[in-house]
């Protein structure tokens, strides 16, 4: 994953997940990697040496011809965006935009556009290019009078009385009696209005209490005077101010191969000149034939299987009966499928399978 704020990011309004997704792609390793990135998470780093070490097949060379096919497709952008704190303090970012519907460069620039003006302050969105929310409507205050006149009601016992009540059911060492209960109830009304909670209140009475206690009544309220948390005005001038107000003032294309931006290189379909002649001097991969490839992997996946039959065969003629898997290094399943997954990988990268040796 990638630094908070950054990494592969929605560009929003996609078509559901369906099997074409990516089949107007005429490579199938950029039709593959558009999968493998279509299903990563949010976040995700969306540098080509990171998606090589996560992918099991392919490299880094082939991810970044890969990446920058894809951004010609319309699938990928980079953005720079810079943002304007209220310190006065400016920094560029780039962020990394993915649709799985391609776009046209026309939709890639009015996305780009609206992204100026907007609020990345970390309260709402940590380094996201979002507006900001709506602030909720205040609800409102009782007008005094306008309660329906009638009898008084009881409202019965406080809750702090309730949380004097419920220690003495939590840890029978402290029976408070009813008399301690309203004699204390003052100093557990002073806990709840700093912010602690009838948990909090209970927990701080029954917490590593002594095997006899004598007076619970005086040990609960050395407890609780001893204990008091600080007020809500002490906690809040302790407490981590807000984030400073960021907004983005400039949106700038950046090249996904090289990093460059609009500022200095002329950017085409999100690559810029340069790294788009750099690509097509590379040389073109060979059309595979799916059907061949699956033919030639359940081939090895039979033989796998073959093998692994005599192989049983041959160890319980030997041992007179079925030997079991414990009593052998490895089971022969496990051996079955490390073979026929390390020739499949073989076979989709155009190398021979390796014999079984067994």
């Amino acid at each position: 994953m990638a630094k908070t704020g950054y990494g592969k990011r929605l560009a929003g309004d996609e078509d559901p997940h369906a099997d074409p997704d990516f089949a107007h792609l005429s490579n199938l390793r950029d039709r593959e990697i558009a999968v493998f990135i279509d299903h990563l998470d949010d976040g995700h780093a969306m540098g080509h040496k990171v998606l090589a070490a996560e992918h099991p097949r392919y490299g880094q060379q082939a991810f970044r011809s890969s990446l920058t096919r894809i951004t010609e497709a319309g699938h990928l952008r980079w953005i720079k965006e810079h943002i304007t704190v209220e310190d006065n303090s400016m920094r560029w970012v780039t962020r990394t935009y993915w649709s799985r519907t391609p776009r046209s460069p026309e939709w890639w620039a009015e996305f780009a556009r609206e992204r100026h003006g907007r609020d990345v302050t970390q309260a709402y969105q940590p380094g996201l290019a979002r507006t900001e929310e709506p602030a909720p409507e205040p609800t409102p205050e009782a007008v005094p009078g306008d309660e329906p006149a009638g009898e008084p009601v009881d409202e019965g016992p406080s809750a702090a009385y309730l949380a004097l009540v419920q220690a003495r059911i939590a840890d029978r060492r402290m029976p408070l009696s009813v008399s301690d209960c309203r004699s204390l109830e003052p100093l557990a009304a002073e806990w709840l209005a700093r912010g602690a909670t009838p948990e909090d209140i209970v927990r701080a009475l029954t917490d590593g209490l002594p095997s006899d206690i004598t007076n619970p009544g005086g040990f609960a309220r050395k407890r609780l005077e001893n204990r008091m948390p600080p007020t809500k005005e002490e906690t809040a001038a302790v407490a981590p101010t807000r984030p400073l107000r960021g907004r983005v003032t400039r949106v700038i294309m950046a090249c996904a191969t090289c990093d460059q931006d609009e500022r200095t290189v002329k950017i085409d379909r999100g690559v810029c000149e340069d790294c788009r002649k750099e690509l097509a001097e590379e040389p073109v991969d060979e059309p595979v034939d799916e059907l061949d490839l699956m033919k030639e992997i359940a081939e090895v996946a039979y033989l796998g299987v073959t093998s692994a039959r005599f192989l049983k065969q041959k160890l319980e003629r030997g041992t007179g009966g079925p030997v079991p898997d414990t009593f052998r290094p490895v089971p022969i399943e496990d051996l079955v499928f490390y073979h026929f997954r390390d020739n499949r990988d073989r076979i989709a990268n155009g190398l021979p399978p390796r014999r079984w040796n067994w």
